[in-house]
């Protein structure tokens, strides 16, 4: 969908790049047909319903050079006319739904690529050496689409198109094909936070779920499936002298990329990372309002930290258990194997094992629902909002919008050193700390490593480098004793406090805290020496 296209330009001069922003949603079949009469969407209809059909052809090199740069070169037939679309890759804007993209459109005749156009876009080199390599369709999409135009109360205007369809694979071999049922709302003109607003009411009554994925990425990926594997925490790429409400903005995007991308692999695989790497996304994202609770009003942000406990607590259990069952329990079984101790514990052991394994089974199904639920689209839709409306969180408070409008630097610089300053407060001999003081010690590195992650881009240097992997090392290794003394309280969960097992895992867990002292003196001694890497003043 496209409501704003390139102006138009004479071949070879090249053009400011136009961004298609839109928020792109999977909506459920059985759902398409009762979508247009939601009284949300009713209300704010401009005019009548347009149906069409969107024929498009997707070209690129036969080891689709252009996919792997993230370019997707596009035919389209719009009734008696044929319009070529260049899309570069997404853009930093994207996240939690939102689909950012920059995009060039020019009409041409005969139903052919026109090269000569490829001059005026900032990927004109890599087009054409996938020109000269040769272009060929790949895949085509068949889409009946339903345009709904909206004017909101505020005289936002905006665009929904209801695409059915399916996306098929364009050569002479068998013919490969993957339905399409989804949303896109784009904003014409006015505040974005209504397309929100909107969406999230849909979401409500509608089965709705995010689609990362663009329809050329879904044709590329007839034709070569991709490796699937879980999201990982990346940085956020800060301007020198952004704000901190864009810094902020800038956070929570990439939170949301890691918890939206995600959402699928824990739904339907089986392997544990997708788990953990969702509860790090939202572990991070809870960070991120911490550290903005001087910007955003509490009543921009509440809502959201209230929502991210419900989904950390659903993730939370699943997680404890998988490290439980895969590692733990393993480790301490070979222990006590090589300790001579197995045969009396073999009965104690095989019911803990069992026990555990159910329980394991009944977390994920609690995680899965959570993921699968219309609330966790909510809470997702909620945070994105955040993001794209930094000057309205501070919701009229002069004090939280001075806040927001300092450069991130001036922001962030008090509350590393106050992280800094709380961990060091905390570090003093964690070899023989207790078991409180060691746990009060992992919350403030996680705290402290967090910011560190966050606004690192704005001080690019060595010792940057340097502080950040001394304390994710320390973090590390208290996050090895946290799990061990998870364990143990595990065990005493499942097999009862006063089971063989459930001792001889507390004794295990005892003696591994001990035996680790050394090496969290040693990583204690290099966070120490890590000189900060922001300016003291």
């Amino acid at each position: 969908m496209t409501a704003r296209r390139a102006a138009p330009v004479s071949a070879g001069t090249p053009a400011i790049a136009p961004v298609e922003t839109e928020l792109k949603l999977r909506i459920a079949p059985e759902a398409v047909a009762r979508l247009p009469r939601h009284p949300a969407l009713a209300a704010v209809k401009r005019g009548r319903a347009r149906r069409a059909r969107v024929v498009s052809t997707y070209y690129d090199t036969e080891d689709c050079a252009l996919a792997a740069a993230g370019i997707a070169l596009r035919l389209r037939r719009e009734g008696r006319r044929w319009v070529q679309t260049v899309k570069g890759p997404a853009s930093a804007a994207a996240g939690g739904g939102v689909a950012a993209r920059s995009e060039f459109e020019w009409p041409v005749a005969g139903g052919k690529l026109d090269p000569l156009r490829f001059a005026t876009t900032p990927f004109r080199r890599a087009l054409g050496r996938a020109e000269q390599r040769g272009l060929a369709a790949q895949f085509t999409t068949d889409i009946a689409r339903t345009t709904i135009p909206l004017v909101f109360p505020d005289s936002t205007m905006a665009l929904l198109c209801i695409d059915v369809g399916e996306v098929r694979t364009a050569d002479a071999g068998p013919v490969v094909r993957a339905p399409i049922h989804e949303i896109e709302i784009e904003l014409e003109a006015g505040d974005v936070a209504q397309l929100f607003d909107l969406a999230h009411a849909l979401a409500a009554d509608v089965p709705l779920a995010f689609e990362p994925a663009s329809k050329a990425e879904r044709g590329f990926a007839l034709r070569r499936p991709p490796v699937v594997a879980p999201i990982r925490a990346s940085d956020a790429d800060l301007p020198a002298r952004c704000t901190a409400g864009e810094a902020f903005a800038a956070f929570i995007r990439a939170c949301l990329r890691q918890i939206e991308g995600n959402a699928h692999g824990v739904v339907v695989h089986d392997d544990p990372e997708w788990i953990h790497q969702m509860r790090i996304g939202v572990r991070r994202l809870r960070a991120c309002l911490s550290l903005a609770r001087k910007g955003m009003a509490p009543t921009r942000i509440e809502p959201l930290r209230v929502e991210l406990r419900w989904l950390a607590q659903a993730l939370g259990p699943a997680r404890d258990l998988d490290v439980f069952t895969v590692d733990t329990l393993p480790a301490f079984t070979d222990a006590v194997r090589h300790g001579g101790t197995a045969a009396p514990l073999a009965v104690a052991l095989a019911k803990l094992a069992a026990r555990a394994a159910t329980r394991r089974k009944e977390a994920r199904v609690l995680a899965r629902a959570a993921v699968a639920s219309p609330r966790f689209v909510r809470l997702v839709l909620f945070a994105a909002a955040l993001a794209n409306a930094s000057g309205a969180n501070a919701a009229g408070d002069p004090r939280h919008a001075a806040n927001l409008a300092q450069p991130a630097r001036d922001y962030a610089r008090p509350l590393l050193r106050r992280r800094h300053r709380d961990l060091v407060a905390l570090g003093t001999d964690l070899a023989h700390a207790t078991p409180e003081a060691r746990h009060a010690a992992r919350l403030a590195a996680k705290k402290l490593r967090y910011a560190t992650e966050f606004f690192a881009s704005l001080y690019p240097t060595k010792r940057t480098g340097n502080y950040r992997r001394a304390l994710a090392a320390l973090q590390d290794e208290l996050g090895l004793w946290n799990d061990t003394h998870n364990a143990a309280r595990l065990a005493a969960e499942l097999a009862g406090p006063q089971s063989p097992a459930a001792a001889a895992f507390s004794g295990w867990a005892a003696a591994r805290g001990a035996e680790r002292g050394d090496a969290l003196a040693a990583a204690w001694g290099g966070f120490a020496k890590a000189r900060p890497f922001w300016p003291p003043r």
